[in-house]
């Protein structure tokens, strides 16, 4: 059993991911976030594998990969660098990237890759769930790597209920029909989807992305779902205050 699918069998609430690009700030930052992240509270960390054209992201990460691909990064050096901690960090990894980005590197290579660096958990958003189901499904398992899907306040009940049959680890619940990106207050229309999702009874973890900004808006993701991701906000803070601070984002969205 996965670290990650472990973990979400023995915290049931209030789980806390924070995404960030790797390569950024600098690109030997890396390392240094994922332990700071670690040792910081974070339950799970979010690794996102910059990328020149993406399809769900928001101004922030855009600047925030367009920043590190300057830097020189890549997946050669991003899988060298979490190769580098893995034997120093206890929080689970997770990539998130998009399926272009595995095709140029190599399916088997990307695999292996993962494997070699304990990296057991992916998200890839454009990566349509027929040719997970007749491809990528069989292909991941053989690597002991679990796909993570998205839903929508659009998603059908039917879609769903689908994803949550082929859920390994959590189901991403995207906040918002939109990018990511910090966008004020969780709305009533949000609550309603929340808690429309959590009528259905699904079996998998339910982690809240896009929109989780701070306290206020971690704190009500987690009265209706298990947990929730913080990803644009984090890294305007890693722009503003540098990877030193970490300690004192964690405490602010935790304390």
């Amino acid at each position: 059993m996965s670290a990650l699918i472990e973990l979400l069998k023995t915290k049931q609430n209030r789980l806390c991911s924070v995404f960030f690009s790797a390569g950024f700030p600098k690109l030997e930052d890396t390392a240094t976030i994922i332990k700071e992240l670690s040792t910081n509270g974070v339950d799970f960390i979010e690794v996102g594998l910059p990328y020149s054209d993406p399809l769900a992201d928001g101004t922030t990460i855009q600047y925030s990969s367009a920043v590190a691909l300057k830097n020189g990064i890549n997946l050669d050096v991003i899988f060298e660098q979490l190769k580098s901690v893995k034997k120093e960090n206890t929080a689970p990894l997770v990539l998130m990237g998009y399926l272009n980005q595995v095709l140029k590197f190599g399916e088997e290579k990307f695999c292996e890759s993962c494997r070699e660096c304990g990296i057991e958990t992916v998200i890839l958003p454009d990566l349509p769930m027929i040719e997970y189901e007749n491809h990528y499904k069989a292909l991941f398992a053989s690597y002991g790597i679990s796909n993570v899907f998205l839903i929508t306040p659009q998603t059908s009940d039917e879609r769903i209920r689908k994803i949550d049959e082929m859920t390994e680890a959590f189901i991403y619940v995207v906040a918002s029909s939109s990018i990511t990106g910090a966008k004020g207050g969780i709305s009533d229309g949000q609550i309603a989807y929340f808690e429309r999702i959590k009528a259905m009874n699904l079996k998998s973890k339910l982690i809240v992305g896009f929109g989780i900004s701070n306290k206020e808006t971690f704190d009500t993701a987690c009265d209706y779902m298990n947990g929730a991701i913080i990803g644009s906000a984090f890294i305007n803070f890693l722009d503003e205050k540098g990877v030193a601070a970490i300690p004192e984002f964690t405490k602010g969205i935790l304390a």
